[in-house]
Parts: structure tokens; C-alpha cells; sequence
């Protein structure tokens, strides 16, 4: 072989490590509140509320697995958690916007029901959806190499809890505020008429 020389090397130290860990957190946090406001403009502010945590959980357990098996989270790890908010959100949008349509064609059915009829009616479009990208991912996790195994990862694991929390979490959030909100207007009403 030839003579060969070092042009340049490059080290990333704990003080950049820090920000680019702090930069990814606040990236995170930008794109669920925008989320959030656009939700509640489109929608109304429950629903925006209860897919932002249903988003908050898909990538908290996200993370939670690379803490049990261990992995590091790298940059291509954020991209990968970045792309997962805006994956999960899209599956709970698509749900709350048939919970939208359902309401103005059928509002005098009780919201549970409608919640429930909408899950229905959404969940094959879910299911195949989820399905197929699971099977993408899971092909760049088992022959993408080591370089997308992080990436791959966290999307393999984030496909599932995400189309777990869209039917199981951000549905409920949203029956169980209403339903709270009536109780409370409830009592109040009570306790006027009490003092009445």
C-alpha cells in the first residue's frame, strides 16, 4: 500500500453531545406543541391535548426500550423519534377526523358510541397501514446494517406502541375529559340549584 496521512480528526465531546441532546429534546417539544395548535384549530383543544399525549407516550416507550436493551441514542435515533411524532399523529388525526364527520352526520349518538364506531371504521385503513410499515422497517432493521439499526429500531418499536396508543389512548383521553366536563357541569348545576 501507499503512504497514506491524516487530514483531520474530529472528536465530539460531552459539551457537544449535551447540546445536540438538548437541541433534539427541544425539537421534540416544538413539533407536539405545534401539533398541538394546529389540532386544536382544526379540531378543538381536547383533541389536540389527548394526541399529544398519545404521541408523548409513543415516544417515551420508544426511548424506554433503548434504555432496556441498551442501545445509544444517536442522531439518526432523533430523526427516527421525530418521524414517529408526525407517524403517530397523522394515525390519530385520521381517527379524530372520522369522529368529526360522524358527529355532523349523526350528533345525537352518545359519544362513546361514536368514538367506538369511528375506532371501527378507521381500524383496517390502521391496520394495514401499521402492517406495512412495520414489515419496511423490520427489513431495514434485520438487512439495512449496523448504520440504520438505531433508525430502524426505534421505528420497529415506535409502529406498534403508535398504533397501540391512537385506538387505545388518545380516543379514551378524549371521552374521559368530556365525560369529567359533564359531571362537573353537573355538580355545579347541583349546588346551585342547593342554594337556591
Amino acid at each position: 500500500l501507499g503512504e497514506f496521512t491524516i487530514r483531520g480528526v474530529e472528536v465530539v465531546g460531552p459539551k457537544v453531545g449535551g447540546d445536540l441532546q438538548w437541541q433534539a429534546i427541544k425539537a421534540t417539544l416544538f413539533a407536539l406543541g405545534a401539533m398541538l395548535v394546529y389540532i386544536a384549530f382544526r379540531f378543538e383543544w381536547v383533541y389536540g391535548v389527548a394526541a399529544v399525549i398519545a404521541v408523548f407516550h409513543d415516544v417515551f416507550v420508544t426511548v424506554g426500550f433503548f434504555s432496556i436493551f441498551n442501545r445509544e441514542i444517536e442522531l439518526n435515533v432523533v430523526a427516527a423519534l421525530l418521524t414517529l411524532v408526525g407517524y403517530s399523529m397523522n394515525d390519530t388525526i385520521v381517527i379524530f377526523d372520522r369522529v368529526r364527520e360522524n358527529l355532523q352526520l349523526r350528533g345525537r349518538v352518545p359519544l362513546e358510541q361514536l368514538l367506538n364506531e369511528s375506532v371501527n371504521q378507521t381500524l383496517g385503513r390502521s391496520v394495514l397501514t401499521s402492517g406495512l410499515t412495520f414489515i419496511a422497517v423490520l427489513c431495514l432493521y434485520i438487512f439495512g446494517g449496523e448504520v440504520l439499526r438505531g433508525f430502524a429500531f426505534a421505528l420497529v418499536v415506535g409502529v406498534v406502541v403508535g398504533s397501540y396508543s391512537t385506538i387505545f389512548i388518545a380516543s379514551p383521553i378524549v371521552l374521559w375529559w368530556r365525560k369529567t366536563a359533564v359531571r362537573g357541569r353537573h355538580g355545579v348545576t347541583a349546588r346551585a340549584r342547593g342554594r337556591a
